[in-house]
């Protein structure tokens, strides 16, 4: 199927390592060239580098952190230069979750919270708003949130109040931007296999005195496919997300964990 992205243009958040960059190489190889936006100059040239090279589509790497103002209004202005305006918007920077033990309630610090709710609630909300009008007048856009899991499951406080206030804010956008063509969606991975996940087995197998193969077998059994989904799986639905065929869609969740927990959402 064409999804009909060949020619449009993407910035990506999060995009030089893990689910970012998995998601700017599929939608490159789609035909849409992109910006990637990450804090580290040298990943962000790397990985630009390799998607280009894979996918012969411009890829340019801006540094930015989403949880300043000025950052942000900065990276929308050099990646609407860079590729002559914006298309699509993926959110996707954030402090990472899910790699190191989980903090008990007296170990949660104001300061954690506010980091974490500034990075990925308000720099999710920052990227949408400045890149809003752009998209408002061209008559079309696509904004993808990506979430997590823990918005639907307990065991990470401030990992629940981030993923459930990123996806109140996906659909009070859809509402409001949704008359002008602008589907904003949020989808919710679950654990994804990324450059880190190496390491994290690593450091399990040797806590828990388990192989490798065991632990990650461990880890596969979270899900109903039993199979640790990789981050490029995500980045399949975003892909499809990303495409003017996906109308149908907008301000909803998409859960792309694998088939994560046992609730029936309706």
């Amino acid at each position: 199927m064409d999804l009909k992205l060949q020619g449009k243009r993407a910035l990506v958040t999060g995009g030089s390592r893990g689910i970012g960059k998995a998601i700017a190489r599929t939608l490159a190889a789609e035909g849409v060239s992109i910006v990637i936006a990450a804090r580290n100059q040298a990943a962000l040239d790397a990985t630009a580098a390799e998607i280009s090279s894979e996918s012969g589509v411009k890829v340019v790497g801006v540094v930015a952190d989403t949880g300043s103002d000025e950052s942000v209004r900065n990276l929308i202005a050099e990646a609407t230069r860079a590729l002559g305006g914006i298309d699509i918007l993926v959110n996707s920077a954030a402090r990472p979750g899910g790699q190191n033990a989980v903090p008990t309630l007296q170990g949660v610090t104001e300061d954690e919270f506010n980091d974490h709710m500034n990075v990925k609630v308000m720099g999710y909300l920052r990227c949408a708003r400045d890149v809003a009008p752009q998209m408002i007048e061209q008559g079309w856009g696509r904004i993808i949130n990506i979430s997590g899991m823990a918005s639907r499951n307990t065991g990470t406080v401030i990992g629940s109040m981030r993923n459930v206030a990123v996806t109140a804010m996906t659909k009070n956008l859809a509402n409001e931007l949704g008359p002008h063509g602008i589907n904003v969606t949020v989808i919710h991975p679950g654990l994804t296999r990324t450059e880190a996940t190496e390491g994290v087995i690593s450091r399990r197998a040797e806590a828990t005195g388990m192989t490798e193969a065991e632990v990650e077998r461990q880890m596969a059994e979270g899900n109903s496919v039993k199979t640790l989904i990789d981050a490029s799986d995500i980045a399949y639905v975003v892909a499809m997300l990303a495409s003017p065929r996906s109308i149908a869609i907008n301000g909803d969740v998409i859960a792309a964990g694998g088939g994560v927990g046992t609730a029936i959402y309706y």
